[in-house]
């Protein structure tokens, strides 16, 4: 390889030799670091696989500024839809709701009622939008009866529900 290359480097990743460097990771790299953190990784690491594969950058004061700016705005959009979430937990806590369903022998439905049913009644009957991944459901609820369920909306948000499938009248 000849100079030409080696000056290319060094204009196209600032590269300063050295045996380590500061980088600020773009992307979660798994056992090494999270996307917004500064970190000082090995040379090589950083210009061969880091660097081109745009999981990270070279940390200089214009980089980092911008990489705070960015970590504030995500904190106050954090604390925005966390104020939502909140809401809708103290709206859906204790909320009762009933589905009807086709009931064969022994008070067994003939399907079954998933997670997405009881977002889509929660949607019908209250309007309150829930996805349907965050409904802890462990099985799908296969008898008649009532059961609690919780609702994981975030980390530390998961408020009760109470769900009563009732039989569907004329279903025989």
């Amino acid at each position: 390889m000849g100079n030409g290359f080696i000056l290319h480097c060094l204009m196209k990743y600032n590269y300063i030799k050295g045996k380590t460097m500061k980088v600020i990771f773009l992307k979660d790299v798994p056992d090494v670091a999270s996307a917004g953190e500064i970190k000082e990784v090995a040379d090589g690491y950083g210009r061969n696989f880091l660097i081109p594969k745009k999981l990270a950058l070279l940390a200089n004061s214009q980089a980092i500024s911008l990489v705070e700016a960015q970590r504030r705005t995500k904190v106050r959009q954090q604390a925005g839809s966390e104020a939502e979430l909140l809401e809708l937990a103290r709206e859906l806590d204790g909320r009762e709701i009933t589905l009807k369903a086709r009931v064969g022998a022994k008070d067994r439905l003939y399907g079954s009622v998933t997670s997405g049913d009881i977002a889509a009644e929660l949607k019908d009957s209250a309007g309150l939008v829930v996805d349907k991944r965050k409904i802890e459901l462990a099985e799908p609820i296969r008898q008649l009866g009532s059961e609690e369920i919780t609702v994981r909306l975030g980390k530390d948000i998961a408020p009760k529900i109470r769900v009563t499938v009732i039989e569907e009248k004329g279903s025989e």
